[in-house]
């Protein structure tokens, strides 16, 4: 028994299944995880720059005159600590300082500290000066204070005090960027599980969705192993899904021509051996006989007895070979060819004269060229002209014929003639023997199917003729039919009365030059 085994380069269904839709599935996670993890850096940075922002807008807001025209800040109380407290929890600095504004080339005048640490990081390009008296230029920058690193807003304005001298202020607001960086940690930390999370369920889910889908394909190996011998049952198409119901319907249908198959190979062989085991019984009866009798003549009759006997096996031999040969559904190793019926006609006639002869039959031919001057114009070219294989053919005929000897009475007539008519070719094989009632013609082509006797004989042959025929001419594209050899036309001299068989070989004729 062979035994097929998974080739170890060639992936499986799950396998390539899992292969295309894994990575695909986890690509689109981890871009899916990316764009979150941006999102939420953005958003992180946007809530804790507003919180800054507030906190810059309050204290410019805070600014406010003196009753000598200077100006104070009237800082909220909560921003005190954070102002001087550089440990706090939040790591928030702040600066509030004015310096009297300077016209162009006026120089550098001294910052007046209002509020905060004057040492903050100056922003790395001094902001652009407030077009107005009332209008601010705001800068957000990263840098290092105190040995952290810190995120920064600077917002410069112009101001004028009472006495209406102009001031440059300039607020600073400074945190550290642990406490941003930390939440942001967090936040990408819980979504990176979530993420993986979903991952593992998707995972899970296109594992179990794979399996589900095959677990039928399971179902039909299991079932295609218990089959057993001769025992070939359909494959259950119960819960298979809808793209592999071809691939079960196909071999469905190879199992069942396969039965078939088998069963004609069990009924060919059945009949056979039942076909040779009468005569082998014969034989050896007689031979037994023969090893008994002490009469030279009667020892020499038993024994032509004895020849006959092998005769008939042989020829059933034969003929069992051909429908072996004939029944072979597989492609024929060689093409048709192109083949003058006609030729093979006459051959399997002047093969079967001496046989004719000694049952003092008249055996007689009529070529498709006598009164059809039409066929003849090229003697070289085939006169009705076939495609099919010529020894095939030369063996439909040839048994044909032979039944017509068999069946035929002695002193009887047998004509075998070719013609064509509308596109089909035909050769017919007339006798005027006891012919075959029209009620069983259909069962003749039946492998050993008898009609009756020959007359004054008892029964002839296998009944494999008929069924040898039939099958070479269904090879080569054609077929045979039996008729009343009383409906073939008077001009073939055959038939007298009303009795006797016309069998008939019709194929394709081939109009045009061939290759």
């Amino acid at each position: 028994m062979k035994t097929f085994r998974a080739d170890p380069d060639h992936f499986g269904i799950r396998a390539r299944l899992l292969t295309l839709l894994l990575p695909g599935i986890l690509g689109l996670l981890i871009l899916d995880s990316w764009n979150d993890y941006r999102a939420l850096r953005t958003l992180v940075q946007d809530a804790y720059d507003q919180s800054m922002l507030e906190s810059v807008n309050a204290l410019r807001n805070s600014l406010a005159l003196a009753q000598d025209g200077s100006f104070q800040l009237n800082a909220p109380s909560f921003m005190a600590p954070t102002a001087t407290d550089a440990g706090s929890p939040q790591h928030k600095h702040l600066y509030v300082g004015l310096a009297p504004h300077q016209t162009a080339g006026g120089g550098t005048a001294a910052r007046q500290t209002l509020l905060g640490d004057a040492d903050l990081p100056a922003p790395p390009e001094p902001a652009a000066p407030a077009s107005s008296t009332g209008s601010a230029s705001q800068v957000w920058y990263d840098s290092r204070y105190q040995g952290q690193p810190v995120r920064v807003v600077a917002i410069q304005s112009q101001v004028v005090d009472g006495r209406g001298q102009t001031f440059d202020l300039l607020i600073q607001a400074a945190e550290s960027s642990g406490q941003r960086d930390m939440a942001q940690a967090t936040s990408s930390e819980h979504a990176l599980l979530r993420d993986a999370r979903m991952v593992l369920v998707v995972v899970l889910l296109v594992w179990l969705g794979v399996n589900w889908s095959l677990r039928p394909l399971e179902r039909l190996r299991k079932s295609v192993l218990q089959s057993k011998g001769h025992d070939l049952k359909p494959l259950d198409t119960i819960d298979v899904p809808h793209e592999v119901a071809p691939l079960v319907d196909a071999i469905n249908q190879y199992v069942a021509n396969y039965r078939d198959l088998l069963d004609q190979q069990s009924r060919f062989l059945a009949d056979a051996s039942h076909q040779l085991r009468t005569p082998l019984a014969i034989m050896l009866t007689q031979a037994g006989f023969a090893l008994r009798e002490k009469d030279p003549e009667q020892q020499r009759a038993t024994l032509r007895a004895i020849v006959t006997q092998i005769s008939r096996s042989r020829r059933l031999c034969e003929q069992l070979l051909s429908l072996a040969h004939a029944s072979d559904h597989s492609p024929p190793a060689d093409a048709p060819e192109l083949t003058d019926l006609n030729t093979v006609a006459k051959d399997v006639v002047l093969q079967y004269l001496t046989l004719a002869h000694e049952k003092d039959q008249d055996l007689g031919w009529i070529d498709a060229r006598d009164g059809t001057p039409s066929l003849s114009e090229d003697p070289a070219a085939p006169v009705v002209p076939v495609l099919a294989r010529g020894p095939e053919l030369h063996e439909a005929l040839a048994n044909l014929v032979h039944n017509a000897i068999v069946y035929t009475p002695s002193g009887g007539h047998i004509t075998v003639m070719v013609s064509t008519q509308d596109g089909m070719a035909s050769a017919e094989v007339c006798d005027d023997g006891p012919g075959i009632a029209k009620a069983q013609r259909a069962a003749v082509f039946e492998r050993f199917h008898h009609t009756g006797s020959s007359p004054g004989k008892g029964a002839h042959g296998a009944g494999l003729g008929l069924a040898i025929a039939r099958a070479y001419a269904r090879r080569n594209g054609g077929d045979i039919a039996l008729a009343d050899a009383s409906l073939a036309a008077d001009t073939a001299g055959t038939a007298h009365g009303a009795t006797g068989l016309r069998a008939i070989l019709r194929l394709p004729l081939v109009s045009g030059p061939q290759s």
